[in-house]
């Protein structure tokens, strides 16, 4: 191509290269006129060309690949104007620096790394750092803050677990109280019911309730919140499970305590003919199921000193630990049919529930045909709480589970139960419950880790008859932020979790809706030092 410029700038003729006699003429006005336009265009491009380079130059300096200045302006245009990007101003080294990770031992015994932002800008300021050096110090800052956060959060949770499983020195005192004022007053030893209240223990016109429990105190308050909230408490009977240990003390204290006009039946497991005849398949569930936590899991110190865990996965596998999931207190209602073998229906209350409204509409439901009237767990946004479904509870990648069931099909939960006896009796809901532990237990506790509930899930899949959540209000003993008001307008509020409200560690705002069913002014109460904190 050829471009000609007569002498008078009037004209410019551009020429093809292949000899074609085509052009252009450009015809400008005044010669005063091009030397303007001339001028300004010569100063746009020498613009152009110096911002250009200074872009090359930020592009090398920021730690790119080398390039020259047109190569630069060929860069990927994702979008991108001259080389440099429209979506982000964050030099590539930041990102290359942040991707490497950072092994704990790099850390160890480091006291230049800043303990917070402030320092970290002041150590910026001062420093005069390139991006790479901020990065670097960015990245040893964070991993730091990680490690630490994690680190505290295990020890809470361990503290957590020691607290719970623990059992406070007032209910031990209480215990011990009661044992002895069983052994010398023969007013703590009364036969629970008297002798012409025995035919209603097994009379389906009144109104069963079963508790399992080992805690004296737990179990007074589900009694007396049950009893006090009834309308028609001359028609409840309350059946009071209890073991060998806690026999006495609870006989004791409720002899004293007497809660007329209702009923209240306490017996332990030896006392139970069915449980004393032959083998029993939840105790030796139980036997096999500790000896395999003990030998796999090792202790809370093992479990802790794991460093790669999740910390979500410590504090399950520090749960797996209480003693509560493997007492035959918790198991012992998968045995209900059989234990309680002239009723046709009960309500199962666990002893770390508050009763707030009178249960007897529950015999109103129809289940049509179901065994177990349960509240569902997947009905809200509460993560913690309404969000669960079987995926929640039970190992989905282990080829049991996963072939036998659907992990977004909704949970239920425990605490507060309505149990068709006799629709249960015609089904196989407790051998199916025994096989599935057994299944547990010889894949090394891979199908779930805690709990009877995961294997209730399975043993009662597709006999459970969803009840309104008004009669049942679960996460009270782990969700700080449940709202005391809705907590007042509940049927039944369950403090399921951690912070038990006999515990320490109970939510402050929550525990009064416990502690107002106990009676402060009461010798045991007052001699072993429970007070409402």
């Amino acid at each position: 191509m050829l471009l000609q410029i007569s002498p008078s700038l009037r004209h410019v003729t551009v020429l093809p290269g292949k000899g074609l006699k085509e052009f252009i003429k450009v015809k400008v006005a005044s010669r005063r006129l091009s030397y303007r336009m001339l001028f300004y265009s010569l100063l746009f491009f020498t613009f152009l060309l110096r911002f250009v380079f200074v872009l090359t130059a930020v592009d090398n300096i920021d730690g790119e690949n080398k390039c020259s200045s047109i190569g630069c302006l060929g860069k990927k245009l994702r979008p991108k104007i001259l080389g440099r990007s429209l979506e982000s101003n964050v030099p590539e080294v930041i990102y290359g620096i942040l991707d490497q990770p950072l092994g704990k031992d790099e850390l160890e015994g480091r006291s230049d790394i800043p303990q917070t932002l402030e320092e970290f800008m002041i150590q910026m300021r001062e420093g005069g750092y390139d991006a790479k050096t901020f990065a670097i110090k960015l990245r040893e800052m964070v991993t730091f803050m990680e490690q630490r956060t994690r680190e505290a959060k295990i020890q809470e949770y361990l503290y957590r677990h020691v607290a719970s499983s623990s059992i406070p020195k007032q209910l031990h005192c209480l215990g011990l109280r009661l044992a002895s004022e069983h052994s010398n007053n023969a007013a703590a030893r009364l036969q629970l019911p008297s002798a012409e209240l025995v035919p209603a223990l097994v009379d389906n016109n009144y109104f069963h309730f079963v508790l399992a429990s080992d805690n004296v105190l737990a179990a007074s308050v589900v009694a007396k919140s049950l009893v006090r909230n009834s309308l028609r408490p001359q028609k409840v009977v309350l059946h009071i499970i209890t073991d060998r240990k806690t026999y006495y003390p609870m006989q004791a204290w409720f002899s004293l305590h007497p809660l007329t006009p209702a009923i209240i039946e306490v017996k332990a497991l030896h006392h139970f003919d069915w449980f004393t005849k032959g083998k029993v398949p939840v105790l030796e569930a139980m036997e096999k199921d500790q000896n395999v936590r003990s030998q796999f899991r090792g202790g809370s110190s093992t479990i802790v000193a794991n460093a790669t865990e999740n910390p979500k996965v410590i504090a399950a596998k520090l749960q797996a630990l209480s003693p509560k999931y493997n007492s035959v207190m918790n198991h012992i209602r998968i045995h209900l049919p059989e234990l309680f073998s002239s009723l046709s229906k009960v309500v199962f209350l666990d002893d770390d529930i508050v009763v707030q409204s009178d249960l007897t509409p529950l015999w109103d439901i129809d289940m049509n045909g179901k065994v177990n009237g349960a509240v569902e767990t997947c009905t809200g946004d509460d993560k913690f709480v309404m969000s669960k479904r079987l995926k929640s509870y039970l190992n989905f990648s282990h080829a049991l589970i996963s072939q036998n069931f659907d992990p977004n099909e909704c949970a239920w939960a425990y605490g507060m139960n309505i149990f068709d006896l006799d629709a249960w009796r015609k089904t196989n809901i407790s051998s199916t419950y025994h096989y599935w532990v057994e299944q547990n237990i010889k894949s090394d506790l891979s199908l779930w880790q805690l709990g009877t509930l995961p294997p209730g899930l399975i043993a009662f899949h597709g006999h459970v008859h969803a009840i309104d959540p008004f009669w049942h209000m679960l996460g009270l003993g782990y969700q700080e932020t449940t709202s005391l008001d809705e907590a007042k307008s509940a049927g039944v509020i369950h403090f399921n979790g951690r912070a038990k409200p006999w515990l320490d560690i109970a939510f402050p705002h929550l525990r009064p809706l416990w502690t107002k069913y106990i009676d402060f002014s009461d010798y045991f109460i007052k001699s072993c030092h429970i007070r409402k904190l």
